[in-house]
């Protein structure tokens, strides 16, 4: 069995202060994908590194309190590769891979083009990239499970006002022409809508800080479990933890029959 959680904490410290590290222990996962993290190494209290019984891996931003990814995992890899290899993206902390003799796990942060037209285009760049790096992830040989703020919401069932954001970063249908690419041209798997392809509330892994989006569960789902067929065809179960709230997302947790 292997237990694999994501979870984007929009500050690692933040989520310190709410109870995130002292939730970790009762939920027995193999693996924890961390992003926005908010932080550099200087920032990060040994517990934060290194939470008791796992060791910790970190691809932090260049800029203070920005982006960076982590993972918590229970037995150390044989490698650890932070980044893509493209300098403009590698400076923004988005993308920490974990390889395993027969495993790759992904904490992935794909950028946010909500704040303007520049950020979009860093969006798009990112995609562009990307694409071609998970044509290539998918022929490694290992099983990969890809963790992450993916910051697109596939399809009207993923989000609450659909036709309210038709035109709003994150729902555009270039974005999600994109990801259907990834789906259904590169075989790989979204995980929860494999298991629960009706879901629509319960889904959600994101609301707004506007409003009342979380009390009236105006939400989108854009936190995945993006995984290679085989591995995804053996996942149990999956749940999105709302109990209590380390940051405006809540942690994506799916169950997978496999054993490395």
């Amino acid at each position: 069995m292997l237990r694999v959680i994501s979870a984007n904490l929009n500050g690692i410290r933040s989520a310190a202060n709410k109870g995130f590290l002292e939730w970790i222990p009762g939920q027995n996962a193999d693996f924890i994908c961390m992003q926005e993290l908010k932080a550099q190494v200087d920032n990060m209290t040994v517990e934060m590194l290194n939470p008791q019984d796992y060791y910790g891996y970190f691809h932090y931003a260049e800029k203070k309190g920005y982006s960076g990814v982590g993972v918590y995992a229970r037995t150390q890899p044989l490698q650890v590769i932070e980044g893509l290899g493209v300098p403009e993206i590698d400076a923004e902390g988005r993308y920490l891979e974990l390889v395993y003799d027969k495993l790759s796990v992904i904490s992935l942060y794909l950028p946010s083009g909500s704040s303007g037209d520049h950020r979009q285009s860093a969006k798009y760049a990112f995609m562009e990239h990307f694409i071609d790096h998970l044509a290539t992830l998918a022929k490694c040989g290992r099983q990969v499970i890809l963790c992450g703020d993916w910051n697109i919401a596939h399809k009207e069932i993923d989000l609450k006002n659909w036709k309210g954001n038709l035109k709003n970063s994150g729902f555009l249908p270039e974005e999600r022409a994109w990801l259907t690419k990834v789906l259904d041209e590169l075989g790989w798997v979204d995980v929860y809508r494999h298991l629960y392809p009706d879901a629509t509330g319960d889904a959600y892994t994101w609301w707004s800080n506007r409003g009342q989006a979380w009390a009236k569960n105006v939400g989108w789902r854009i936190d995945y479990q993006i995984a290679t067929p085989d591995i995804a065809a053996t996942a149990t179960q999956a749940s999105i933890y709302k109990e209590h709230r380390f940051s405006d997302h809540a942690p994506l947790i799916i169950e997978y029959n496999w054993n490395a």
